[in-house]
């Protein structure tokens, strides 16, 4: 009998089964926009396949009425955690009104809400970094108990709005959690060619944080490492950075074309550990998943994509009325 790993951590039965619910359903939604981008009908899919696990598990260490979100653009397993839906995602997708993320008028991946605790993104990336920073600051001198949470890929960890943030951070020790979502390229260019030192963790010690590398593919162990991570915060620590090593399944973008910089069979030997079928044969050696069960949850995402997809493509576009709204203040 394999030894019930999450319980362990302090996760129940239950929150697994919901961890591996929001990863399928983030895998699911990633998965119908790619067609519907190649059916000619949603322009653009930056995806979350692969990443899944490491974003669930961290959004299970954090409480989704308290805490604050600065992800970045792959980030649709965390936010449907912390309260977004599939409706949402594909509003988003078709650019329609109703979008909560920005009435239609930002691309794919912008996510943001405030009724999520999500801040809204900006297309340059890292921008969020000294958002979170400045959220945080903040809130210390609101006297406000919460942590900020800013992800970013291996490449945003490059950016001067990294250091700086990270930098101000440390020096007044303030509660955000870096998470850098390290999944070996940086849109074409591969982690050998983006860093000097052995890992994007090894750059804490700079700032005089805690730095911490975890298997992005298990989102036990992420939510372990990122519960620490909280802890420490909350109890006027400072910040963690914490690298979640995964593998990104498919190209940068639904523009890129990744075989002109990586094998196909580097590509089929990192599906070989996805992170969806991994946590699901954990789930299956404890005795927590069986064929109807897992069925049945597949019916269930399925249902929620398809009702989703349906009523997404028939909501109305924002009115060129609407062009300014949100924008200046209104």
């Amino acid at each position: 009998m394999t030894t019930k790993r999450h319980e362990q951590v302090g996760l129940t039965d239950a929150q697994v089964l919901d961890m591996y619910y929001y990863m399928l359903l983030a895998r699911k939604i990633d998965e119908r926009q790619w067609l519907l981008n190649r059916a000619g009908k949603v322009p653009f899919v930056i995806s979350c396949q692969g990443q899944e696990a490491a974003q669930v598990g961290a959004a299970f260490a954090m409480e989704k009425d308290r805490d604050f979100l600065c992800p970045y653009y792959r980030d649709l397993g965390l936010v449907l955690v912390f309260g977004q839906t599939a409706r949402d995602c594909m509003l988003s997708a078709f650019a329609k009104a109703e979008d909560p993320n920005s009435g239609g008028r930002q691309m794919p991946g912008h996510f943001g809400g405030k009724k999520y605790n999500i801040l809204t993104g900006s297309s340059p990336v890292t921008t969020q970094v000294p958002h979170a920073v400045g959220m945080a600051l903040a809130g210390r001198m609101k006297q406000e108990d919460f942590v900020v949470y800013a992800s970013f890929g291996e490449g945003s960890s490059n950016q001067g709005d990294f250091h700086e943030g990270a930098n101000f951070a440390g020096v007044h020790k303030l509660p955000v959690i870096f998470f850098c979502e390290n999944n070996k390229y940086a849109i074409s260019v591969p982690l050998k060619k983006q860093l000097a030192c052995e890992s994007v963790a090894d750059r804490a010690i700079g700032y005089g944080f805690p730095g911490v590398s975890v298997d992005g593919n298990d989102p036990i162990e992420v939510y372990r490492v990122m519960k620490e991570a909280v802890e420490r915060a909350r109890s006027g620590q400072g910040p963690t950075l914490i690298e979640a090593v995964m593998y990104r399944l498919v190209p940068h973008s639904s523009d890129d074309d990744d075989r002109v910089y990586r094998t196909r069979e580097e590509v089929e030997e990192a599906k070989k550990k996805d992170p969806l079928i991994v946590f699901a044969e954990y789930l299956r050696e404890i005795g927590l998943l069986d064929e109807h069960k897992e069925a049945d949850m597949l019916a269930r995402v399925q249902l929620e994509v398809d009702e989703a997809t349906e009523y997404a493509e028939n909501a109305p576009y924002p009115t060129p009325e609407s062009t300014m709204t949100y924008v200046y203040g209104e």
